[in-house]
């Protein structure tokens, strides 16, 4: 809806103080926060030389020295190993779903918030981009005043579109050049092969996918005549809501959830599923707790 304002609350954030962000060893081997460590080859600041060996880059040979001693060095920088964070954000029409509390995308956008929070107490670099049919690329950068700002655009974009979850991190892997995080936060109510090469798309990176739903399509808390709408198509249905008929819904719905954890189970990425009625706090808490 043009003009809407989306509610995200970010009072948890004081919560979140005494948590540390807990990166996958298999990343932080290599990309450790805000760690440093001395490599040769382009960096931040000059650390030293050591003699020239066959195999290293003619670049990183200091001309100056060779010309003070006739022999070949190179200089050493202290290199910058800090990660950097990548949270991709559902903005679908079906994410402006709410069964009378926060929209899935208001939950979903606290839950955005929150992990950039973590990050930027480590003062690495994050960016929080939105997609639907495509997706909005956001340059990662530093800061509160990156933070402030990325909270300011999610509170007033305008949701709409199908999700389109393949064609949108197809673009996004292009756009990652270094093992990273990359937190997706959607309702994945979309085709289970789309979401299997979302997947893979990202699987040598420390991957998250984070499931937010309403109660109400979780319990399918309606019963009699009832009519269902697609948010994303606008197609209706008229039916009647059995003891049978949500039994059936569940069955269907958790198969699609368990075959979403079992891809991720596969390949190492942490899946985690919440409803917006659980305070956002408890589902940091969920999170955080099993990473560590």
């Amino acid at each position: 809806m043009p003009g809407k304002k989306h509610t995200i609350d970010v009072g948890f954030f004081r919560q979140l103080d005494r948590f540390t962000f807990m990166v996958r060893k298999r990343v932080s081997t290599a990309y450790a926060g805000s760690r440093r460590s001395i490599h040769t080859g382009r960096g931040l600041d000059t650390v030293g030389y050591r003699q020239y060996y066959r195999g290293d880059e003619i670049k990183s040979i200091d001309w100056n020295a060779y010309a003070r001693s006739e022999k070949l060095y190179v200089r050493q920088f202290e290199e910058d190993k800090s990660l950097t964070t990548h949270i991709l954000l559902d903005r679908s029409n079906s994410m402006d779903y709410t069964g009378g509390g926060v929209s899935k995308f208001e939950y979903g956008a606290m839950l955005a918030a929150g992990f950039a929070y973590l990050v930027t107490n480590d003062n690495d670099r994050f960016a929080i981009s939105t997609f639907s049919e495509d997706i909005d690329i956001t340059k990662p950068r530093r800061g509160r005043k990156h933070l402030m700002h990325a909270i300011e655009q999610m509170s007033n974009i305008e949701l709409g579109g199908k999700t389109s979850i393949k064609e949108c991190m197809t673009q996004y892997e292009k756009v990652i050049h270094s093992r990273s995080l990359v937190i997706i936060i959607s309702d994945f109510l979309d085709d289970p092969a789309s979401i299997e090469s979302a997947i893979y798309r990202f699987a040598d990176h420390d991957l998250m996918l984070v499931q937010v739903l309403d109660r109400t399509e979780s319990d399918l808390s309606f019963h009699g005549y009832t009519k269902l709408e697609d948010l994303e198509t606008g197609a209706g249905l008229k039916t009647y809501i059995s003891k049978n008929f949500k039994q059936e819904y569940q069955e269907q719905l958790y198969d699609h959830i368990n075959k979403v954890r079992g891809i991720c189970d596969h390949v190492g990425a942490d899946f985690y599923a919440f409803t917006t009625d659980m305070p956002v706090f408890d589902a940091f808490f969920h999170t955080l707790s099993r990473r560590r």
